[in-house]
């Protein structure tokens, strides 16, 4: 099988997971909306965790509210950026925690877009009463599992190379190859 159609089944994997993933978090927000909306909120686990409706017209602590399209851009951006890395990405297994991050983070950006531009608001539904978190959703938890688990690979995992892709594509010569190449090529063409 060619490199080109190993990175179009890749790609098309992580499609597929993200589908995947989109689709769970709109599940969950589709229940939310049945079961909870216009409810008392349910205890999950009483005085820890709470399944609870809101409609979240912005980001967490209720900061930047009824700001739309500012979500809509900001994640549009980072949609972006996820698409170019994970193009730039080789298919070494080294990478598949850093692919898998990526895919997590693009499919809880994604959910909650839809959200956004569907309803002009995110369903949020869960909420740990115990540290008084904000309420979340399971986009929510994608984004920020796999960054923490990014920011993890990135400071312990990764090396500073790893992450050079231009050098990695380049084949290395150490300086004793070329010194064996010179003496080479002066026995074999003694006139040069």
């Amino acid at each position: 099988m060619t490199k080109r159609m190993n990175y179009i089944i890749r790609y098309a994997i992580d499609l597929l997971i993200i589908g995947v993933l989109i689709g769970i978090d709109q599940y969950t927000k589709l229940l939310a909306v049945q079961k909870l909306k216009d409810q008392e909120p349910f205890d999950l686990i009483l005085g820890v965790l709470q399944f609870a409706y809101l409609e979240n017209r912005g980001a967490a602590f209720g900061i930047f509210q009824n700001q739309k399209w500012f979500f809509i851009l900001t994640g549009s951006v980072f949609l972006v950026a996820i698409a170019i890395a994970l193009y730039k990405l080789p298919l070494k297994k080294k990478y598949t925690l850093l692919r898998i991050c990526f895919v997590l983070i693009a499919a809880g950006a994604l959910g909650n877009m839809i959200d956004r531009i569907r309803l002009n608001y995110v369903i949020d539904f869960i909420y740990i009463i115990y540290i008084n978190f904000p309420i979340f959703n399971i986009a929510d938890c994608y984004v920020t599992v796999a960054t923490i688990f990014f920011v993890v690979l990135i400071c312990f995992y990764y090396k500073e190379e790893d992450l050079d892709f231009k050098k990695a594509k380049q084949v290395k010569i150490h300086s004793s190859m070329l010194e064996e190449e010179e003496s080479y090529d002066t026995d074999s063409h003694p006139g040069k």
